[in-house]
């Protein structure tokens, strides 16, 4: 059995991160960080970060889960002494992130120039919705704005029914992953003495473009714009979410010629395996209705366990 040592040393130990953004991208970001053992230092306001005021019957469950690791400082920087602590604190951290509208840093003194003259080695994150320059540069820059707007909605759901945003903030989170990656990279960099302080440009709608993988380049090649397809796939069958007959449902997914031919063998259908509508993975795809159909009738015979 693993053992859990809350008190051991991550590899991060030792990186001091200063984080002033609110809500999830950011705290996704430094929670990354937090969980490899760097000493993130949570700069609120007098109020808080908003999302300790995301609750489920009164749990603030997304503060605990975003906010662990981390120690937080209130700061109103709005009074000089407060603004010259957060100064303070950034002469001494290794990375630095925010998530304010493009050009506030600069407005607040707080400008990368001003903070590298500072501290030559800082790593400064800086996260907003569509990057901190270009014709979108001001637009507010929601989570549920770039996963409409990179078409990750438009192809979620089924094709007879209207586009589906995500259940959670998927975006924000993506780019928080996304971000630690970026830090990490750039931190490594510094340590082998390829470079010293860097600001990162982090927009939330990028990452979002990236795990679609390649949809943009499916379009530019072939003009076709992918539909949605509910739980099928456009790339393997079968795959699908499986009705059972006691209403549970198993998802499934035979990826590969093996394991799609031990599907059919498990079903009772050996003879899909010679059946030349079936014979390859693109075939599958290209008869995906037929292969659902056959194997949903199975799972409609079974219950959740027995299946």
């Amino acid at each position: 059995m693993i053992r859990f040592d809350a008190n051991a040393a991550g590899p991060l130990d030792g990186i001091r991160v200063i984080d002033l953004s609110r809500l999830v991208a950011g705290n996704m970001l430094s929670l990354q960080l937090a969980d490899f053992g760097a000493d993130v230092i949570k700069i609120e306001p007098p109020q808080g970060d908003p999302l300790r005021e995301w609750r489920d019957d009164g749990h603030s469950l997304y503060w605990k889960t975003y906010g662990r690791n981390k120690r937080s400082v209130m700061l109103n920087l709005r009074e000089a002494p407060h603004m010259a602590a957060l100064k303070a604190l950034l002469q001494t951290a290794d990375v630095f992130i925010e998530n304010f509208r493009p050009g506030t840093l600069e407005e607040m003194g707080l400008a990368p120039a001003t903070l590298l003259e500072a501290n030559p080695d800082l790593i400064i994150v800086r996260i907003s919705g569509f990057g901190q320059t270009g014709p979108y540069a001001q637009f507010p820059g929601f989570g549920t704005i770039v996963e409409g707007m990179s078409g990750f909605a438009y192809r979620t759901g089924f094709p007879d029914r209207e586009p589906i945003l995500p259940p959670l903030a998927l975006a924000d989170m993506i780019a928080g992953v996304y971000g630690a990656s970026a830090t990490v990279t750039a931190l490594f960099a510094r340590f082998r003495g390829k470079a010293r302080g860097q600001v990162i440009d982090l927009s939330l709608l990028e990452p979002m473009y990236s795990v679609l993988g390649p949809e943009a380049a499916i379009y530019q090649v072939t003009g076709k714009v992918k539909q949605r397809s509910g739980s099928a796939s456009n790339t393997a069958s079968p795959r699908n979410v499986y009705r059972c007959s006691d209403g549970q449902y198993v998802a499934l997914s035979g990826s590969t010629p093996q394991v799609a031919k031990r599907i059919f063998e498990v079903i009772g259908k050996p003879e899909m395996n010679d059946d030349p509508r079936f014979a390859t993975n693109s075939d599958r795809v290209r008869h995906r209705d037929l292969v659902d159909a056959a194997v949903g009738e199975w799972f409609a015979r079974h219950p959740h366990d027995e299946a």
